[in-house]
This record gives C-alpha cells, structure tokens and sequence, in this order.
C-alpha cells in the first residue's frame, strides 16, 4: 500500500514595504511603524516600540515579528534595525498605569511617550492590529502635546501588520529586546520570579513565587488573577527566606 504523501506546510512569507510605499505614494512620508508587547504580562509594563523606515533602502533580512524570531537572535535583528531605521523608539506605561488607566489608555500613553522621543515626527503610522489605540476618542490627537508641529500624522491599522509590514516587525522588536532588557534587570530585585526567564509573562516558576510570596511592586493589580491569591503582599520576596 502506497503511503501518501505528507501534506506541503504553507511557507511563511516575510514582511515587506509594500504598505509603506503605499503611505508614501499618498504623501505621507515619512512612514513609522508601531507595535506593543507586554501586553499579556502579570508584570512590568506594557511598551510600545515606533521605528521610522528609509522605503528606499532594502530592510535587513530575517525581520519579522518577535514572536517568530528565538530569543538568542532578537539582540542581533536589534542591532540590524538601529543601523537600518532612520530612527526609534519605545515608550512605557508603568503597571500602576495599566491598572489605573486600563489597557487601551495605557498602549496610547506608552505610543505618544515612544513618538515624542523620535528625532524626526512620521507623517504616516502603521499600527498593527484592527483598533486604533493611539488617536484619542473625540479630539484626533496623536502625540500629546510634545509631538512636534505639523500637521496630525495619518493613521492606518493593518490586521496581521507584524507578519506583513516592515516597519511593524522591526517596532515589535525593538519593543520586545527593551523590555526584556528591563524585566532582566528587575530579575535581581526580584529573584523568586525568574522575571530573567519569563519577563513577567505567566509561567510555572512565577505562578508559585505569587503563591509564596504574593505581589511584587511591579505586578498589574487589577488582572483577574490576582483574585485567586492567597494574599496580596505588596513588599519584595526576601532572597534569604
């Protein structure tokens, strides 16, 4: 009996500039790219990285969205978009600021703090995702009131925008390789929580560490899993006990 043959596994296409270009055809130029990370973490703050792309310049390969990229090749794609990127950055919302202010206020204070850090303002922005969280409901603002003069950058969402955009997959690394960065650096005030390891993210090693010694002062307070606690100790593990 003849075996049939294994099915072919859809190869994955990787990002290009298309919807950059496209941007900038319609005179939007220049064009950013925006992405978050951290969203689903129990800890730290949730960041969002803008990367300003040079259209005219072939991206460095292996760009893609962070997820997709082992986390011992991140630091090198990282080094390979500051050089590429006309420029970037990556702005925070604390997790006292995810509790107070709720998620998609948080993604829009952590975006503006990102946008006004960039040397040069985009005049076009591809957000990934359906939902535009980074124009305030009813006024249109982007950028708070630091973000530059000029007229009000244009706003585009792209579904699926870190598989297919450029400027996406490389504000999603940059994103990810910043924070991860300083969740490591929490790790040492912190050391019950292998925040090096999981970056604050739910894992088995955290999941006992808050069953042990309850929450940090890092940890979002409002998550639904913080009703399952046995208590609810703001003060830091001591690394003697």
């Amino acid at each position: 009996m003849r075996r049939a043959p294994a099915p072919r596994r859809p190869v994955r296409a990787l990002p290009d500039l298309e919807a950059e270009r496209s941007l900038e055809t319609d005179g939007w130029a220049p064009v950013a790219g925006i992405d978050e990370v951290g969203r689903g973490a129990w800890a730290g703050p949730v960041s969002v990285g803008v990367v300003v792309v040079p259209t005219d310049m072939a991206p460095p390969a292996g760009i893609r969205d962070s997820k997709l990229v082992p986390e011992h090749r991140r630091d090198a794609l990282f080094e390979a978009v500051d050089r590429w990127c006309t420029a970037w950055a990556v702005g925070h919302a604390g997790p006292e600021e995810c509790d107070r202010w709720g998620m998609t206020v948080a993604l829009r204070m952590a975006a503006w703090r990102a946008l006004e850090e960039l040397p040069v303002r985009p005049a076009g922005l591809l957000l990934d995702g359906a939902h535009d969280y980074l124009t305030a409901p009813g006024t249109g603002e982007i950028g708070g009131g630091d973000a530059g003069d000029g007229p009000t950058p244009v706003v585009r969402t792209v579904v699926r925008g870190d598989a297919t955009c450029v400027s996406i997959a490389a504000a999603s690394l940059v994103a990810k390789v910043t924070r991860d960065r300083m969740m490591r650096r929490e790790a040492d005030n912190f050391p019950a929580f292998d925040f090096d390891r999981n970056k604050g993210y739910p894992s088995p090693v955290h999941r006992t560490a808050l069953a042990g010694f309850g929450l940090t002062s890092i940890h979002r307070r409002s998550w639904s899993y913080v009703d399952r606690l046995p208590y609810r100790s703001s003060a830091p593990p001591d690394p003697a006990r």
